[in-house]
């Protein structure tokens, strides 16, 4: 999936890497997901050839209309089954998303699928939700657009009940009322959803208009059994939203973090840094800050680049202003020589640094050259002729075919004994005995020892070195977490700085708006100098399980 169209590759706990929309229904709702969940054209045409040469249609022809659409609501059925929160009970809702517009050639037989799911749900157990765009022309809100779009949605056998209207301003009563008139819905059935200071208000926004009775309705909500716990548990969680996110208009306090990015392609477009950009405003959110979030093209930080004069002061001023340097994960050799530089100015200048993946590296690199003074380190996917590869392949991993090939998934992380200083480890170990929703800290221990275990979700095919561990940790680079075998470096930090942390995992994947990631949370905590105070120093809770502030 090319960042340009899809933005970034979300990675689900079996490895699954699909579209960012999946890792948004994961944060908004604080489920886990799987990689049934992801439909895509592929996966169906190849399980309907699949089961043609298994001779489960006899020798029947095999066409779109039914066994194309009949397989995909049969996908969408059996996914609809499988649990995906705490509870492990059976979901009594199941959103589906259909992507693109009505008439595209790629959308045709997922249109037809819902069509006939309907029909096959039976009454009150089939909702529709229509979005459109209301433009605002000299002024004036236009609703022509939505009407032919809904025109066009009805000849496809498809009935709109309810229709999100977005809009840059509230909808006027005489929009909506236009758009029931023409679109043959009640004007309680239209939604407006104008833009707001943050995603987090929309669901406010969405309550305010009465959904959740619309939705009751409908779909005979009331009919469905609730444990009264988890009743108590929805209201609890909704109050501490509502909480969080009205707080959040009255925060004057800012956080001004630097984002590292790979090339001008990349921080151009933030959908490529969704995760990482969400993290972070869960971490601010957490810390009663307003994120400032400055994007950093790392070419520009090379001196002796094709980057002009004003480019590379303009970055380094950036860099020297920010509370705090990111780099996150990407791939390729681009900038690079920036980041390794933004790390050395992190490191010198005890300015909060955290590294993802890829920055994890960087770290590992700056550190070997600069302390270690190892002057040629570098990584092998930078330049396959170092002579002292820092980073390596993974041994595992196939050096000749790109595709599928990476470690992804959730996978283990054990802290190493001696590691109790750490700030990190300490955040992971808060109220360790709550279950993590999100799946971040593992109730198994490090073998005989009691060092905890942490489950991170992974997208790599790099390591760092074991040849060059013992020479890195006698200048005091910690690695404080490594993987099963205990050869594979997971996690780094430097003792004596006030956040310095490194990790090869991807933890804005398990990042949740009420509970955000521990390494998100430690760097925006020590970047805006309340790290002790998230530490639990004074133990004033803020709210959100897990955090004191």
């Amino acid at each position: 999936m090319s960042p340009h169209e899809h933005g970034e590759v979300f990675v689900l706990d079996d490895g699954g890497e699909v579209d960012l929309d999946l890792g948004n229904y994961e944060r908004y709702l604080n489920i886990t997901l799987n990689k049934e969940n992801n439909i895509t054209t592929g996966k169906i045409y190849q399980h309907v050839i699949e089961r043609e040469r298994r001779g489960d249609f006899l020798g029947r022809t095999v066409q779109v209309v039914p066994h194309l659409t009949d397989a995909i609501q049969d996908w969408i059925q059996r996914v609809a089954k499988i649990p995906v929160d705490d509870t492990k009970e059976e979901p009594d809702v199941c959103i589906i998303e259909l992507g693109g517009t009505v008439g595209d050639i790629e959308s045709g037989p997922f249109i037809e699928a819902l069509r006939q799911l309907r029909r096959r749900a039976g009454k009150d157990n089939f909702l529709q939700c229509h979005v459109s765009l209301i433009p605002i022309v000299n002024g004036e809100q236009k609703t022509k657009p939505t009407q032919q779009a809904i025109k066009d949605v009805k000849s496809a056998g498809l009935i709109p009940d309810l229709i999100f209207c977005r809009c840059l301003q509230r909808l006027e009563k005489s929009t909506t009322e236009k758009i029931a008139l023409f679109c043959d819905v009640e004007p309680s059935q239209v939604v407006g959803v104008h833009d707001v200071p943050s995603t987090y208000h929309v669901p406010l926004l969405l309550e305010q208009q009465g959904l959740v009775p619309l939705l009751r309705n409908i779909l005979q909500l009331s009919s469905v059994t609730i444990a009264p716990t988890l009743t108590h548990q929805g209201s609890k969680t909704w109050e501490t939203w509502k909480s969080l996110t009205m707080s959040q208009d009255f925060v004057r306090d800012t956080v001004t973090i630097a984002l590292i990015g790979m090339n001008w392609k990349y921080t151009n477009l933030r959908d490529s840094y969704l995760s990482v950009i969400k993290s972070l405003e869960h971490a601010a959110l957490a810390c009663s800050r307003k994120l400032n979030l400055v994007f950093v093209d790392a070419s520009h930080l090379e001196q002796g680049s094709k980057t002009s004069p004003s480019e590379y002061h303009k970055a380094w001023h950036e860099v020297h202003t920010a509370d705090g340097i990111i780099v996150p994960g990407g791939f390729g050799q681009r900038g690079t020589e920036g980041m390794i530089a933004a790390a050395n100015c992190a490191r010198t200048n005890k300015k909060p640094y955290l590294g993802i993946c890829l920055g994890f590296q960087i770290a590992c690199i700056e550190f070997a050259r600069n302390v270690c003074k190892i002057q040629a380190a570098a990584s092998i996917e930078l330049d396959e002729r170092t002579s002292d590869p820092v980073i390596i392949h993974m041994p595992e991993i196939d050096r000749k075919t790109m595709g599928a090939t990476m470690r992804l998934g959730l996978r283990p992380t054990h802290f190493q004994p001696g590691s109790e200083w750490s700030k990190l480890r300490n955040l992971y170990c808060q109220n360790s005995g709550a279950a993590l929703s999100n799946g971040s800290l593992s109730t198994k221990t490090n073998g005989a020892t009691s060092s905890p275990v942490i489950l991170e979700r992974h997208r790599h095919r790099y390591e760092v070195n074991p040849a060059y561990v013992e020479t890195l940790t006698s200048h005091e680079l910690s690695f404080i977490a490594k993987d099963d075998s205990g050869d594979r470096m997971e996690i780094l930090e430097l003792k004596n700085h006030p956040w310095f942390v490194g990790v090869q995992f991807h933890p804005e994947y398990l990042s949740r708006v009420l509970r955000p990631s521990k390494p998100y949370l430690g760097f925006i905590a020590a970047s805006a100098g309340c790290l002790d105070h998230v530490l639990g120093v004074d133990g004033v809770r803020n709210g959100i399980e897990g955090i004191n502030i």
